[in-house]
């Protein structure tokens, strides 16, 4: 028997939520179920859409208790061109069992799953969300993502399944400010996962390009300081004292701060795309379009594949003019900032002889 984990944003938050699930007893019973959305940057899968069952080969398909159907990953699961997924490779390195979320038949369809899911699982649903937009009042300045995790939270809560929601490092998605979440978050007493939560994501963080997740890891590490970062508005985010907390709150509460998610519960959309459009109605942010990042800079865009990483001093030298005074940079930050892809970090992290989730600059 276990609880049921949601990565509520899809991208790197299996990651964080695996941290979570570590801090929060899930592996007790062996390797924590962990629901996600196969959505990606399109970095990683140029198609950028909500991917499905039938977007991948291998995925082993389970009837849940409830009577519904769910698929699951294995490191044998391979995405079909043209799209990509870190998915199969987050089931080879995370030591958890990843489930897929499909929304494209709508809230009612993403809710049987949930439920599904949960009822094989023998437990209640935690939602995690890495960053905290899962709270937004849609309006914050640097908002770029509010339509999944309101669709994760609209869900939850047609699955009347009970359901803790769990914001992990406030403000390190930044989209919205750490000082604004932790208001958001009074009267919640955080958890802060032990290291040991956090190297046990330790393959993934290898490679993946997550940042939000990376960055978690790395204040549960003792990092603090300023990271200069590829997906942020305002180019860095904070770690400070707040950043290594796990806080719970409850599905009501949570919905309490997300309108998308509130009018999703009352309009029920029958597509995704109809869903897509309340939040765009409420935020004037498309769901369905690429996240909202700013561009990169004319020495950041990455030349033809195949470039290869310089060396260690030429490569820090760079990396320390383009931090621009930060305490650190993400890997992924890294890779862009020399004319490399998010599959180069590997290589890059031994060029730089680093074992850490973020690059030291200052």
């Amino acid at each position: 028997m276990s609880d049921l984990y949601v990565a509520a944003g899809g991208g790197g938050d299996p990651v964080g939520t695996l941290v979570a699930a570590r801090a929060l007893g899930g592996d007790a019973a062996g390797p924590p179920p962990i629901a996600t959305y196969a959505w990606e940057r399109p970095e990683v899968d140029p198609t950028a859409a909500a991917l499905g069952d039938g977007d991948f080969e291998g995925l082993v398909r389970e009837t849940g208790d409830a009577g519904g159907g769910f698929a699951a990953f294995t490191p044998a699961t391979r995405v079909r061109p043209p799209a990509g997924s870190t998915l199969p490779g987050l089931a080879r390195d995370l030591p958890a069992r990843l489930l897929l979320l499909d929304p494209a038949a709508g809230l009612r369809a993403l809710a049987r799953q949930l439920g599904s899911m949960a009822a094989a699982a023998g437990g209640r649903i935690r939602v995690v969300d890495i960053g905290g937009d899962i709270l937004t009042h849609g309006d914050e300045p640097g908002l770029c993502s509010p339509f999944t995790d309101a669709l994760t939270l609209a869900a939850c809560r047609l699955t009347g399944i009970p359901t803790t929601v769990h914001v992990a490092g406030p403000g390190l998605d930044g989209e919205i400010e750490e000082r604004t979440l932790l208001e958001r978050l009074t009267g919640s007493e955080p958890l802060v996962p032990g290291r040991d939560a956090a190297a046990a994501a330790s393959r993934a963080l290898a490679w993946h390009p997550s940042e939000a997740s990376a960055l978690w890891a790395a204040s549960l590490h003792g990092a603090r300081g300023t990271v200069r970062t590829v997906r942020t508005v305002r180019g860095t985010v904070r770690l400070t004292d707040a950043s290594p907390g796990l806080y719970p709150l409850p599905l009501a509460e949570a919905l309490g701060h997300n309108p998308v998610a509130r009018a999703l519960v009352e309009e029920r959309p029958a597509t995704l795309r109809a869903a897509a459009a309340v939040s765009q109605r409420l935020t004037g942010i498309d769901g369905l379009a690429s996240e909202r990042t700013p561009p990169p800079r004319r020495d950041q865009e990455p030349p033809a594949a195949g470039t290869a990483a310089p060396d260690r001093d030429t490569a820090m030298k760079v990396l320390r003019e383009a931090a621009d005074g930060a305490d650190h940079v993400t890997l992924r930050h890294a890779a862009r900032t020399l004319g490399l892809t998010w599959a180069d970090i590997p290589a890059l992290r031994t060029v730089l002889g680093i074992g850490t989730p973020l690059l030291r600059t200052a």
